[in-house]
């Protein structure tokens, strides 16, 4: 039985509609959602000693805040997407804003360190997958020449997000408190995604894709390997999202400098998207994807040596770069793999390995550290992890696009 082909159900367009001034506008729009939601979700760190401190928490505990964050935004993504293909973009990524901005202005108010898991992980979790899949399906759906450079302009507010975001939370929490800084970010990113949402538009043609068969595709070795790799990656991958001020601020490092360490890896995983499309059709892009996470898992090493601030430095530059290569090229691999027409069903899938490695990884490292007094322990745990990770990727490269996944059964 052959699978059925996508159904429009909007008239054909006129071709100048797309990659037009009203695309780039819609490019702007991600750009500057991804910029709000991910630069307040990574500047967690600098939220971490303060928050501990003052409800005598543990740093499993506290760590879980994030953790919980990162499981609702990854399993929530795919369910946002069909919302926003069926009900249209603006009203998901308005409610998104209203949400995020209500999570965390309540997070300012919490007596108990648990509510956060409330407060914050639901409402920063839903802001982001408001934010994040809408409109990229959005831009994705705007241009069809300039369709790469579009997306990678869209997602690259991810990484100036971080690069900024960290900073600005320990500079607002030095002068204001952890807090009244809530408040801020709470008035901050609501108001941001209203006006990223009113700007918003469904794309020229609105698609409807036949259900394909995704658990087909899903059981297959090269998936399972994908899958198990990445939530492996990701439980060293927040750790140093987490732990990596409060390791630095330890070691002498002021408040704002250690925040700033997550500013290079978010600095750093801009660059590491600079030039892969290119790259990747000359290697290829499954050896690529395998560099970047071997590239990410090494950077452990260097964290593990590091004695002093410049040494951290080089680990937050080489992380970051591994870490765009992998964010950036998961995509290209489930299409080369699995066909572009599986890609979002794909991702979406895919994308939920994220939220459990994350559930994982931080509390685990926190745990470590509370009973060892060790952070090197934990690194040096994620490092073994990491190492995990890359060695199941190692097979990737014996399948060939496709035939994991046949186009018909």
């Amino acid at each position: 039985m052959t699978t059925a082909a996508p159904k429009v159900v909007e008239a054909i367009p006129r071709l100048d509609q797309f990659d037009s001034p009203r695309g780039w506008r819609m490019v702007a729009a991600a750009f500057v959602a991804m910029f709000s939601v991910y630069g307040v979700a990574y500047s967690f760190g600098a939220f971490f000693k303060p928050m501990a401190a003052e409800f005598g928490a543990a740093r499993s505990a506290t760590s879980a805040v994030f953790s919980v964050t990162v499981l609702i935004w990854g399993l929530l993504g795919p369910v946002c997407g069909h919302l926003s293909d069926r009900y249209g973009p603006r009203i998901v990524v308005a409610t998104g804003g209203v949400v995020m901005g209500l999570g965390l202005a309540l997070t300012a108010m919490i007596d108990r360190l648990w509510v956060s898991y409330l407060t914050y992980g639901l409402g920063v979790g839903v802001g982001i997958a408001c934010a994040y899949v809408p409109l990229v399906a959005v831009v994705g759906g705007w241009f069809i020449r300039r369709r790469n450079t579009a997306l990678g302009i869209s997602v690259a507010g991810i990484g100036f997000g971080t690069v900024c975001g960290a900073p600005i939370a320990a500079a607002l929490i030095g002068h204001l408190g952890w807090r009244t800084t809530y408040v801020v970010f709470a008035i901050a990113t609501t108001a941001v995604l209203l006006g990223c949402a009113y700007v918003a538009e469904r794309p020229p043609v609105h698609v409807t894709v036949s259900p394909l068969r995704l658990g087909d595709a899903i059981r297959t070795p090269a998936f399972r390997l994908l899958y198990l790799s990445s939530v492996m990656m990701s439980m060293a991958l927040f750790v140093p999202f987490v732990y990596l001020p409060s390791f630095a601020h330890d070691r002498g490092a002021t408040e704002v400098a250690s925040a700033a360490l997550v500013s290079v890896i978010g600095g750093a995983s801009v660059a590491g998207r600079m030039g892969l499309g290119t790259l990747a059709d000359r290697a290829g892009v499954v050896r690529l994807y395998q560099a970047s996470i071997l590239v990410l898992t090494l950077s452990y090493g260097i964290w593990l040596a590091a004695n002093s601030y410049p040494m951290m430095v080089l680990f937050a530059i080489v992380m970051g770069a591994g870490y765009g290569g992998y964010v950036a090229l998961s995509p290209a691999v489930i299409a080369h793999l699995f066909g572009p027409q599986r890609l979002g069903m794909m991702l979406g899938a895919l994308y939920t390995s994220g939220g459990f490695g994350a559930m994982i990884g931080p509390p685990l490292a926190g745990m470590i550290i509370d009973r060892t007094g060790s952070y090197r322990v934990a690194i040096g745990v994620a490092f073994a992890i990491a190492i995990a990770a890359f060695t199941l990727l190692i097979p990737l490269g014996r399948h060939s696009p496709r035939d994991p996944a046949p186009e018909s059964a």
